[in-house]
């Protein structure tokens, strides 16, 4: 589960980075950079429902009690 945490904070990060060159390289005249950002989006959803399944499944133990 931490690996998948941790892959996932990357490719939402290169993702993140990707739209930033875009936008500097095609400076707003493509779609690219929204798509980018669509996908990093799209990735941190899934990263959080990742996690509150996680949780719920019990594979992130709870920490408080």
């Amino acid at each position: 589960m931490k690996i998948l945490v941790i892959v996932l904070l990357l490719a939402i990060v290169g993702s993140l980075a990707s739209a930033l060159f875009f936008l500097l390289r095609d400076q707003g005249k493509s779609k690219r950079t929204v798509h980018a950002l669509a996908v990093r989006v799209g990735l941190s959803l899934f990263l959080f429902l990742m996690l509150m399944a996680g949780h719920y499944f019990g594979l992130i133990p709870d920490k408080l009690g």
